[in-house]
């Protein structure tokens, strides 16, 4: 009776244990599910009021499916520090800030935004998930022109401006767009030609800032760009378009996430973008599946972002880009970095003045209590001892006082730098589609984990770039672990400007020694490799590189650009293996290695090179 008694004891217990936990789970997952049903019209305030009315921590919205339109009028203010675009005050649609959990499920919805705006702005949020969502502007912040005549000794070229689905104006010889809602360039700026047919760059353009003297009408709907010192100029029957000038044209990315973990973001669709399509900063634990930033079909736009299409900065946890389509954006298909500060001025044993140094960086939140640092003094770029930060003063956008909990190294300077070490993603790049687009396809810096596989790449610069950079940019930091296998990269590097498939080219400033090893443990293997122009692999200051059993083919689509340039060109590098490759071309310059390279380089095993 007794042995009875207690084993019903115990199966009462563990029921009630059972249904704790099932209670528990289901509050834990329980969200208040907000309804948007389609309607016609501005749906900005619809939008704001929703969230601002949310009675839960955990909340849900879920969109009717059909075609939503916002505008500015409504939306919310707030002034924005956004790393890599302009900081400023910025009219935001949905704004969540201090959520436990935020769902939004478009259901096959677009959304269409028209103006100045910061379409989603996530802060603190603990979990975040985006699905089933395209979002697009009417009107592209872009002006575009087919290239109809160009005279290089007159120094002006004929464009025939498109006027279907943009907004432009002539003022007083001026080019003034996209002038809406009071919105407007101060020039042309950041100008590319493009090839009409595929939409990419064009073979052999370079970066153009446009910025012309006068503009006047001609005959046929003509104008006539006439600007001094135009260094190239485009193709006749190439597209130009241009994004305007630098301080305006990254008003915000579509998606920004900062201060949150637990990101998703599945079946998401960006066809254009005010800046970068997808931004996050202090952000932990990362998927992006199953989307894009392209242009629409059948659009005869000739750009989709206006910056990157994802970017990453002071990240950590796992980081997912699986199954996406990048094209047309006018920067890198993803950016990984962490920022470099340097440091100003030394306040105490344990206390340092640090500055951030890129214009676009100012109000960048580099560390908080409890991260850990490197100290990086120069003339070595390498990474040194290590310190925790105990508190953070931010005296202004541009310098911040930082209080560790131990004293600082002796022998640290004015000049030296900091890198956060807390904050550094593993990063993953699987089965997408980069193509189409301004610079690179891809370029990272992290010492954590990097593996990128079975992509397909086409890139009008480098495809793949690792470069840290203690010098203008301010991005760190060297990369320690790197594994790029079974691409297929296919018509590479065919911008104006020479580049390589993989270039690794650390850019330190002048107080750094500019021979020192950097970066490090990088495989480049199984890769198909289809392009026209000679360079492979150029390594610059690399400690471990094996490039194994790729295949490389020339192709004969287009004319050589540098063919003086070596497939494989290593400088200042160390234990470098390149075998079993293979080789289908007449390329005659297969290896430049310099006297330190050559120390520690095998080269063997490989079949169709020319010696």
């Amino acid at each position: 009776m007794i042995k009875i008694q207690m084993i019903s004891t115990k199966i009462k217990f563990s029921i009630e244990v059972i249904l704790c936990a099932f209670f528990m789970a289901f509050t834990a997952n329980a969200k208040e599910v907000i309804e948007i049903k389609h309607a016609e019209g501005d749906m900005t305030s619809r939008v704001r009021h929703a969230i601002k009315n949310a009675k839960d921590k955990d909340i849900q919205l879920v969109f009717q499916k059909g075609i939503y339109t916002f505008k500015g009028d409504y939306a919310i203010g707030k002034y924005l520090y956004i790393t890599n675009h302009g900081n400023g005050f910025k009219k935001i649609i949905f704004n969540l800030e201090g959520f436990n959990s935020v769902e939004i499920n478009g259901q096959g919805s677009e959304f269409i935004f028209h103006g100045a705006l910061a379409p989603f702005v996530f802060e603190d949020c603990n979990n975040i998930s985006v699905t089933n969502l395209t979002i697009d502007w009417d009107i592209p912040f872009a002006f575009q022109g087919d290239v109809m005549a160009v005279n290089k000794k007159e120094s002006y070229i004929d464009i025939k401006p498109y006027t279907d689905g943009f907004s432009w104006e002539l003022k007083k010889g001026k080019i003034v767009f996209p002038a809406i809602d009071g919105f407007e360039y101060a020039n042309l700026g950041s100008t590319l030609p493009h090839n009409k047919e595929t939409k990419a760059v064009d073979f052999g353009a370079w970066d153009m800032h446009l910025e012309p003297n006068y503009v006047e009408k001609i005959k046929g709907g003509q104008l006539r760009l006439h600007q001094k010192s135009i260094r190239h100029f485009p193709r006749v029957g190439s597209v130009l378009n241009s994004k305007g000038n630098r301080e305006l044209d990254r008003y915000a990315p579509a998606f920004l996430t900062r201060r949150s973990k637990n990101v998703l973001f599945d079946n998401v669709t960006i066809h254009h973008a005010l800046g970068m399509g997808f931004l996050f900063e202090r952000t932990d634990g990362i998927n992006i599946l199953n989307s894009g930033v392209y242009i629409r079909e059948g659009s005869n736009r000739m750009i989709s972002a206006t910056a990157d299409a994802t970017h990453f900065a002071n990240c950590k946890g796992n980081i997912l880009i699986e199954n996406c389509r990048i094209e047309g954006m006018y920067d890198d298909g993803t950016n990984v970095h962490g920022t470099y500060v340097e440091v100003d001025k030394i306040l105490a044993k344990n206390k340092v003045r640090v500055a951030l140094k890129h214009f676009e960086q100012m109000g960048f939140e580099f560390a908080g209590k409890g991260d850990e640092i490197w100290f990086i003094k120069n003339p070595n770029p390498q990474r040194a001892s290590e310190g925790v930060i105990k508190a953070v003063n931010v005296i202004n956008e541009k310098y911040i006082d930082l209080t560790l909990e131990a004293n600082l190294p002796s022998d640290l300077k004015p000049g030296d730098i900091l890198e956060n070490k807390t904050w550094n993603p593993v990063f993953t790049m699987r089965g997408n589609t980069i193509r189409d687009h301004r610079a690179r396809n891809i370029i990272i810096k992290t010492p954590k984990k990097i593996v990128i596989e079975n992509n397909d790449l086409s890139s009008m610069m480098s495809s793949i770039m690792l470069r840290g950079e203690t010098f203008f940019w301010f991005e760190s930091g060297n990369v320690e672990d790197v594994l790029i296998r079974n691409n297929r990269f296919t018509h590479c590097a065919y911008g104006g400007a020479e580049h390589a498939i993989l270039k690794v080219s650390p850019r330190l400033g002048k107080s750094f020694n500019q021979t020192e090893l950097y970066d490090r443990n990088i495989v480049f293997e199984n890769n198909t490799i289809e392009t026209f122009d000679n360079r492979i692999i150029w390594a610059d200051r690399l400690d471990g590189l094996i490039v194994r059993g790729n295949t490389i083919k020339q192709t004969f689509t287009e004319k050589q650009q540098y063919p003086d340039a070596y497939m494989f060109d290593l400088i200042n590098c160390k234990n470098v293996e390149i075998y079993k490759n293979k080789y289908e071309g007449n390329c005659e310059k297969v290896l430049k290695a310099d006297k330190v390279s050559k120390q520690t380089l095998t080269f063997k095993k490989n079949k169709g090179f020319k010696k």
